[in-house]
């Protein structure tokens, strides 16, 4: 996470959204598991407001967390995904060491719903 009083990439200040209320470091699969699909709620339901952020989750999902205070191990990747008419989704994979096979660990997708 930047120490920097103003965030900026490369020579763009960033608005500052944070995901969380205190910094989160995951160091397991099963912490991932447990409170990344609540985080990443957030970080979808947020650029469904917000054309910078989708576009800037879009491009670095791990940089846009990093920066709302959410850090992912190294051997951690996330890719947005949106095909077609639907909602985009991030699915989250582990690469094994000394493997170039990637794990799911989760995945996670905002569906609105209207009801009467």
């Amino acid at each position: 996470m930047s120490t920097a009083i103003v965030l900026y990439r490369g020579d763009k200040i960033i608005p500052y959204y944070r995901l969380v209320e205190e910094d989160i470091k995951f160091m397991s699969r099963d912490e991932v598991k447990q409170k990344l699909p609540d985080i990443l709620g957030k970080a979808l339901a947020r650029s469904w407001i917000d054309d910078g952020y989708k576009e800037e989750l879009k491009q670095d999902i791990k940089w846009t967390l990093e920066r709302g205070g959410v850090t992912l191990p190294e051997e951690y990747d996330c890719v947005y995904e949106k095909t077609g008419g639907k909602r985009a989704k991030i699915i989250v994979y582990e690469q094994q060491p000394g493997s170039k096979f990637k794990l799911r660990v989760c995945g996670f997708t905002l569906t609105m719903m209207a009801t009467r």
